[in-house]
């Protein structure tokens, strides 16, 4: 068995989803396929992956052989073009996961910029609120807000970002402005719903750090920050959100801050990726080209 060509055969099945689609992508009869992947199997002594009528789907062996398949291949690959002389670039896609807002306003330039300095990479960008989960799910890189993963993922803490409450010019005219948290009681607040923001908010108290819970009166609870952000810029009532949420607000003079003493502690940002030893080369370029990038972004989106 040429243990190289098998690796390379799993790693394909797994980024094309089925036995048919790789091996017509590398040519190899669907049999020939199969076998070769039944004898790495029988090689390793372990099963690889669960076929299904529908879909494959990842061992937990499966997922820890794939992430080094796929390092031992990059490796080859790099020992190849260094043996005949060839100047490595950083090659191939890069599947990269950020939440919706912020990915949309803070990553996807940094990765356009990415893209013009690198030719050869491509990068699929999955932008959502969800966690997703690197390994299953084959994502090289993830921008996270909060804690960063389990102990089995790597990560480069970029900074933090402020937590704020907001409210429109004309909403605190009317209602005032709170001058401490137990103030909400008496005002409508616009809670955040998938983020467990809408029944309470979080403070820390100016005098001794500690967290202070405090109960709102949620009269709208959208399951999306920037939809609060809208309804608080509308009147609706009070809202707290991370400030790169508010900060178009903000900026146009729509919303104003409040409670900025009693804010609470600030949400982390990480970059986290797989891999405990040598990464391979496009996911260490855009590492090295995002983080210096992200890091000034939240100089202004953080603070």
């Amino acid at each position: 068995m040429d243990k190289l060509e098998a690796m390379a055969i799993f790693v394909e099945v797994v980024d094309r989803g089925t036995l048919s689609a790789a091996a017509r992508y590398l040519h190899i009869p669907l049999p020939t396929l199969s076998r070769k992947l039944g004898e790495l199997e029988n090689h390793l002594g372990t099963r690889l992956l669960v076929r299904t009528t529908r879909r494959l789907e990842l061992t937990d062996a499966g997922a820890d052989y794939l992430q080094a398949a796929k390092r031992i291949l990059e490796q080859v690959n790099e020992a190849d073009r260094g043996a005949v002389g060839e100047y490595v670039t950083p090659k191939g896609e890069l599947l990269i996961t950020a939440p919706l807002t912020f990915g949309r306003l803070h990553v996807l330039p940094i990765i356009n910029a990415f893209l013009a300095q690198y030719p050869d990479v491509n990068v699929r960008l999955a932008l959502s609120d969800a966690r997703l989960e690197l390994i299953s799910e084959h994502i090289d890189v993830a921008v996270r807000i909060g804690p960063p993963g389990n102990g089995n993922l790597s990560s480069t803490r970029i900074g933090e970002l402020r937590w704020m409450v907001v409210a429109s010019p004309d909403f605190l005219k009317k209602h005032g402005a709170p001058k401490t948290p137990a103030d909400l009681a008496a005002r409508p607040c616009v809670g955040v719903d998938h983020v467990n923001l809408s029944t309470h908010w979080r403070f820390r108290s100016p005098a001794s750090g500690a967290v202070v819970n405090t109960p709102i009166r949620a009269r709208l609870s959208p399951t999306s920050a920037e939809a609060a952000v809208d309804a608080a810029i509308a009147g609706v009532g009070l809202t707290q959100v991370l400030h790169y949420q508010a900060a178009d607000g903000l900026a146009a003079g729509k919303l104003c801050v409040v409670l900025a003493e009693y804010e609470a502690e600030p949400m982390p940002l990480w970059l986290v990726y797989t891999g405990q030893s040598r990464l391979p080369l496009k996911v260490r370029s855009f590492l090295d080209f995002a983080t210096p990038r992200l890091k000034e972004t939240i100089r202004f989106t953080g603070r």
